[in-house]
């Protein structure tokens, strides 16, 4: 298997599993995927879940930081929802639980990069000004997983739903995609102004 999932910290995972264990937690989650599943439901491949901020068409380089830890939780037959956790004053403190189309297409895309032949170490990159997600895989497979910057050889899947104009699950180095992600946030020309 070529993908090296980083260990998340004990008290994220912690915080997950006490959550899932609390009725009300699980209950008021909006998730009704959680309330309905059928058997036992398990915490599984911890993401840390980085922000990009800072794209610009001056070729600056963007600034990336960890915004949490992103667990897949699983019913006995696959991925039905996904819980957050974030840092706090007091340490790593779950978010919430949360459904939709970004469950599915992670565990695609983590289905995806298994069967590459270069080693990865698998993250979650986030693109909030495009409202777009992706699968980072770093090439630094031994690195702690809540440092780093993307580097221009590591592949970038986007997932679904992309934004338009970027197709979701193919993988693409960050030195390819990140001209698309500059352009589609370059300001628009004013009327009447020379382009």
């Amino acid at each position: 298997m070529p993908l090296h999932v980083p260990p998340a910290p004990a008290p994220a995972l912690r915080s997950v599993l006490a959550a899932l264990g609390s009725p009300t937690a699980v209950r008021e989650a909006r998730t009704p995927a959680l309330r309905s599943a059928p058997g036992p439901l398990t915490p599984e491949l911890p993401l840390p879940l980085h922000v990009l901020d800072g794209i610009t068409p001056g070729g600056r380089t963007p600034r990336t930081r960890l915004a949490g830890w992103r667990f897949l939780i699983s019913d006995p037959d696959r991925p039905v929802a996904a819980a957050d956790t974030r840092l706090t004053p007091d340490g790593w403190a779950f978010s919430h639980f949360f459904e939709g189309p970004y469950i599915a297409s992670t565990a695609r895309a983590l289905r995806q990069a298994e069967l590459l032949t270069t080693h990865y170490q698998p993250r979650l990159l986030s693109v909030p000004e495009l409202y777009m997600l992706t699968l980072w895989l770093h090439g630094a497979t031994t690195v702690d997983g809540a440092s780093g910057t993307p580097a221009p050889h590591d592949l970038l899947v986007p997932l679904a739903p992309a934004p338009p104009g970027i197709c979701a699950h193919r993988p693409l180095r960050v030195s390819e995609l990140l001209p698309v992600l500059t352009l589609r946030l370059a300001p628009a020309p004013l009327l009447g102004q020379p382009v």
